[in-house]
């Protein structure tokens, strides 16, 4: 009864989703209390029933129950326990299912922190609840989770190797529920241009804070996961679909410092607004490059080009219509306030300016293959070369004006000031600019100044957090996040610029060199996992002719799903990695070793990490500050 559960379950979500969508609507008039009231209502009641459909698919994955298509095509009995839950989302139609959960889940956390009733906050239900219903009706109609195999088989088709990794166990959701969180900052800001309300940034910005988290931590765990997993020793190849993840994110900072000024003196409110739609947008756009199979991607595991048409038409829709209610109601905003060329306003003007600079960069390379490809059939690739010479000078310009804006006043500041304020952080620039001239071989232009202005960065946001002595916790948030920026470009740059590499043929007692490190292959064993058999080269790492520690790389054969993939081995200073893969069977007994030795790597993921961590505290802020308010007054219904 499994399958048939979750579908009635979808069925009255579908329902509640369209009462909450018209519920919604009719609560921006404000007259219409009892419409208000409903749209909350049928918000928390379509979560229930959304949260009992994907508990269903997942108890059925768990189970092992075969009867279900969905799981006999992704699932099979000898898989650990943690790769039956993942296996839920590692396919177009459980994948559908999540995106719909993680919208419910907004949309509940939207109708209870907004419990006063507003229009506003009952315009956005109305608009998460047409796609709610969108979304449904698409997974009811074209790709439903629940469908049923007769006669059942005995056995499942098992899961892609490459999605049988912990890194994978929170990647998709994490990236989902910043995907999907920025449906409440669209559904906020078209709920504004319904009802014309300009206020919206300071109901809105909880979930933008809530989305760009997730993004970020999202974006690090993929990262991290192509590192260790994929045996290439890189963390970032510009592949197409991990663009997908970076366009909303570059869009989402930029409306968190837009949404800021809004919040604060009222300017940009339409360029917030448009922001909003456009960080939704994309991340529309992103689930059809992954979900459609327009393109091919080591991460694209849920293609499905036979329903990409109806993806396409579903995200016309939303952003077509988007797109017209800011046409016809922007106008009708009132502007904010006047500010001086030298302001916060000004500062955080050209943050957007940078950020949608690099997305657009970023839209162009992921895009014009695939329109030059559909419009005459010639294919090309677009790689770092290009990103280098197009994306890497917009951010680098974006990094050094970032200390700026929180030493600006608002609406009126001194730049002179600003500066004097910084020279302590210029001077960390210079030092770090010289230890890498002192230090490094061989030198590179592009390393020196990658931290110079990650000493400018980091230097910036000490001064800011000294500044800030004895304030709330929150109001270190965004030296905290600028700091981890800084980091993070240090790690890339590090890892980018300074990699060794080494790959040798090797059998027992045999020695191969990669930057410092000597390595002794001592030979391979086999061993016998849960559900795959494996290849164990045991690594000596060597230090003076003595033993220091041992690696195991592994080459891992999974003979259900026919097979091989990659069981990287890293050593980690924290400062330094050395990353072993090993690679394929020659003739007596000699094996294929793949090593790097990557210099600051793990600051790419620290840094991400202290992005996030600043993204929380001001969350976190926001969160208490809105708890101690007190609840407006509901309105009687009528």
């Amino acid at each position: 009864m499994t399958g048939e559960l979750g579908q009635v379950a979808l069925c009255f979500a579908l329902a509640l989703s369209l009462v909450m969508a018209g519920g919604g609507l009719a609560g921006a008039r404000s007259e219409a209390a009892l419409a208000r009231q409903i749209a909350h209502g049928a918000a928390m009641g379509m979560l229930v029933f959304v949260v009992l459909a994907f508990g269903t698919l997942t108890y059925a994955f768990v189970t092992s129950d075969f009867s279900v298509a969905l799981v006999a095509n992704n699932s099979h009995t000898l898989k650990p326990l943690i790769y039956k839950i993942t296996g839920v989302w590692a396919n177009h139609e459980g994948s559908m299912l999540l995106w719909v959960l993680v919208l419910s889940l907004y949309a509940g956390a939207v109708a209870i922190l907004e419990r006063g009733g507003a229009r506003l906050t009952s315009a956005a239900l109305g608009v998460q609840g047409l796609l709610a219903a969108a979304f449904i009706l698409f997974i009811l109609f074209t790709s439903n989770p629940f469908l049923r195999l007769d006669p059942a088989p005995f056995e499942g088709a098992g899961l892609n190797p490459l999605l049988q990794d912990p890194g994978l166990a929170m990647h998709p959701p994490m990236l989902y529920a910043g995907y999907v969180g920025l449906s409440a900052s669209f559904a906020y800001a078209a709920g504004a241009l319904i009802v014309g309300e300009v206020e919206w940034a300071r109901a809105a910005r909880p979930f933008m804070l809530l989305a760009w988290i997730a993004l970020t931590c999202g974006i690090a765990l993929g990262s991290w996961w192509a590192y260790y997993e994929l045996g290439w020793g890189g963390f970032w190849f510009w592949d197409p679909v991990e663009n997908a993840s970076l366009m909303p994110w570059l869009v989402a900072t930029a409306l968190l410092h837009s949404a800021l000024a809004t919040e604060k003196s009222g300017a940009f409110r339409t360029w917030s607004l448009l922001l909003a739609i456009g960080g939704f947008s994309l991340s529309l756009i992103g689930t059809f490059l992954v979900r459609s199979g327009v393109l091919s991607s080591v991460h694209a595991f849920a293609s499905d080009p036979t329903r990409g048409f109806f993806i396409l038409v579903l995200i016309g829709c939303a952003i077509g219509g988007a797109l017209g209610l800011f046409a016809w109601r922007a106008p009708t905003l009132k502007g904010g306030a006047s500010f001086d060329t030298v302001s916060r306003e000004s500062a955080l003007l050209l943050n957007n300016v940078f950020l949608v600079a690099a997305c657009a960069s970023v839209f162009v390379g992921t895009l014009y293959p695939l329109a030059l490809d559909a419009y005459n059939g010639t294919k090309i690739s677009v790689g770092p070369p290009y990103y280098a010479a197009t994306f890497a000078p917009i951010f680098f310009a974006l990094l050094l004006l970032v200390p700026f804006g929180p030493l600006l006043s608002w609406r009126r500041g001194d730049a002179k000031a600003a500066l004097r304020t910084l020279y302590p952080a210029l001077g960390l620039a210079a030092v770090a600019a010289l230890i890498v001239l002192a230090v490094a071989s061989p030198r590179f232009l592009t390393g020196t100044l990658a931290f110079a202005v990650a000493g400018w960065l980091i230097g910036a946001s000490g001064i800011d957090f000294l500044k800030r002595r004895g304030a709330r916790a929150s109001a270190f948030a965004a030296a905290i996040a600028h700091a981890g920026l800084g980091v993070t470009l240090m790690g890339v740059a590090g890892t980018t610029l300074w990699r060794s590499e080494a790959l040798d043929l090797v059998g027992p007692g045999d020695t191969m060199t990669v930057g410092p490190y000597t390595l002794r292959f001592d030979g391979v064993t086999r061993e016998q996992g849960p559900n795959y058999t494996a290849a164990r080269a045991h690594i000596a790492l060597l230090n003076n002719g003595k033993v220091v520690s041992f690696l195991m790389p592994e080459k891992r054969s999974y003979p259900v799903e026919g097979q091989e993939v990659a069981d990287t081995a890293i050593r980690t200073t924290g400062f330094r990695d050395l990353y072993l893969a090993l690679g394929d069977e020659r003739d007596h007994g000699r094996w294929t070793v793949r090593a790097y030795v990557s210099p600051l790597a793990p600051l790419i993921w620290l840094g991400g990490l202290v992005m996030a961590l600043g993204g929380g505290l001001s969350l976190w802020g926001r969160l208490r500050l809105r708890s101690a308010a007190p609840a407006p007054a509901v309105q009687p219904a009528e």
